[in-house]
């Protein structure tokens, strides 16, 4: 690899994180049919997807771990989506002094208006792109997305 293509492609892979942000950003700011967003729904979508996610039982602090949120943040949040009726506390199976939360009949509902949400912003900032790359940029972000799966808290580069 030359010089010059070797800065080329650091200088594209030392955008990635820029991007990421970006998309972050600026996704939600697509207007779609069911758009109802409050500044809440961001946290709630996360704690959603970690819940629906999560391989076993989920708890508050669970939920704190897995997003990076300080515990009383967490723990408000979720007070919120249960007050809301999205989540509710329950007995874990596994071990009856814990207590975990699993989303309710209406968090199912919200989690499913996001993914809807979600797949209108990305057809329509996709719009003008070739069906075959649109659908392999959706592939390699799953492909993506599901390699952080096997991360864990030491993983440092």
């Amino acid at each position: 690899m030359v010089d010059g293509s070797r800065s080329a492609d650091d200088e594209l892979l030392n955008s990635v994180g820029v991007a990421f942000a970006r998309l972050r950003r600026r996704t939600h700011l697509v207007k779609t049919e069911e758009q109802q967003f409050d500044r809440k729904d961001l946290s709630r979508n996360l704690i959603i997807n970690v819940i629906d996610e999560a391989a076993g039982e989920m708890t508050v602090g669970g939920i704190a771990e897995q997003l990076g949120f300080d515990a009383s943040v967490a723990s408000r949040i979720v007070s919120d989506m249960i007050s809301r009726g999205y989540l509710e506390r329950a007995a874990s199976q596994h071990d009856g002094r814990r207590t975990v939360v699993r989303l309710t009949g209406e968090g199912i509902v919200l989690r499913d208006r996001y993914r809807s949400q979600h797949r209108q912003a990305f057809e329509h900032i996709t719009k003008d792109w070739p069906a075959w790359e649109r659908l392999e940029f959706a592939r390699l972000l799953l492909k993506y997305a599901d390699a952080t799966s096997a991360l864990g808290q030491n993983d440092v580069p």
